[in-house]
């Protein structure tokens, strides 16, 4: 069982990886006997861990009650986030109730948010059944909903108390669901970790195969190097937005095209590609580092292009809504290295075009 603490002073809390957990009631704490707890999950994960769940936690005495929400991004929203707080009110919760979101990032997302503003803030756990979810998106107390006009526009920053990872479950998970988490998984490497971006090039066959100990040191380097970042900087102002690498692209593939159709992670992987274009055209990045970049988000099964659908212009509009926009200027996270990035203010709009433009699909003849 690994452990990793995300050091926030009283807000402090535990990650622990290990495989079976699920069914291990000591990794609940600090959950007691006789306290009341809201099960979130969605259609998908509830017929595999939900009932397993449930007799973990009633074997301690914890008084269990459910939700169960449609699966997918375009659930992300407002209206979701309602029916999790009339379930609240319907079964009588109240302020010393727990949340525990199971499942990928838009359950931890949404439970999260919901703990944020059910009677001013109640506790949440997070038990995070993807591998996008266990290396990034349940660590650092980022909550909320997508916009129409946005993705992940409404929201707020909110700690859980504990983070549970079942590596266990990535035994159920579809292989483009597998390949979505390793897009983030690659951006720790190119924005943190040479030597992690090295073991990745050497290993990443071995992780697609669900290797028990390849995924176990991968998430746990994953978690290690986000609990340090969100540590130093928790509300994004400085260091943490280097975690956005891509996702200022990507963010306005998924806004373009629907939520939902692209995965999360393939349109961060395209949106990574675009913004080493960026690097290489300022002459930040040498074109090496733009291959190995390449090579390995398409080991990892994962596009390097955007959608043949959305033009270079189509980005734009999207991009300028993104929470990195300081005084109405374009702010990018820039990969510099392997294992560093670092942020550009005001980059000309021309650049960024013409960088999209190279990341386009051929056009067959």
């Amino acid at each position: 069982m690994e452990k990793i603490t995300v050091m926030l002073g009283e807000r402090s809390y535990p990650i622990t990886i290990a495989a079976g957990l699920l069914n291990n009631l000591r990794a609940f704490a600090p959950l007691k006997s006789d306290e009341q707890v809201m099960l979130v999950t969605n259609k998908t994960v509830a017929p595999l861990y939900l009932e397993q769940v449930k007799q973990t936690l009633k074997q301690g005495g914890i008084k269990v009650d459910e939700i169960i929400l449609p699966d997918g991004e375009q659930h992300k929203s407002l209206l979701v986030l309602e029916t999790i707080f009339s379930a609240l009110l319907k079964k009588s919760h109240s302020r010393d109730t727990t949340l525990i979101a199971l499942g990928g990032g838009v359950i931890g997302d949404l439970t999260g948010f919901a703990a944020a503003c059910y009677q001013r803030g109640v506790r949440f756990m997070q038990l995070p059944t993807t591998l996008l979810a266990q290396v990034d998106s349940s660590v650092g107390g980022k909550t909320g909903v997508n916009h129409p006009l946005g993705k992940n526009m409404i929201g707020a920053f909110y700690q859980p108390v504990s983070v549970i990872v079942d590596v266990s479950c990535l035994a159920t998970l579809p292989a483009c669901e597998l390949s979505s988490g390793l897009a983030e998984v690659i951006k720790y490497g190119i924005s943190f970790d040479r030597d992690f971006f090295i073991w990745l090039e050497n290993n990443i066959d071995v992780l697609m195969t669900l290797n028990i100990h390849a995924l176990t040191y991968c998430i746990r380097r994953c978690c290690e190097l986000k609990a340090k970042i969100v540590a130093t900087d928790e509300r994004d102002n400085d260091l943490r937005a280097l975690l956005n690498l891509g996702h200022t692209f990507g963010h306005a593939i998924e806004v373009t095209m629907g939520y939902g159709i692209w995965l999360h992670g393939e349109a961060i992987a395209a949106g990574i590609v675009m913004a080493a274009e960026v690097a290489y055209i300022l002459g930040k990045l040498p074109a090496d580092d733009v291959h190995r970049i390449k090579t390995l988000l398409e080991r990892a099964c994962l596009p390097i292009a955007g959608p043949k659908e959305m033009l270079p212009e189509s980005y734009l509009s999207h991009m300028m809504r993104d929470k990195k926009v300081r005084n109405n200027k374009l702010c990018l996270v820039l990969p510099t290295g392997i294992g560093q990035a670092k942020i550009y203010n005001d980059i000309d709009h021309k650049l960024v075009l013409k960088s999209i433009s190279a990341c386009l699909p051929i056009k067959e003849a």
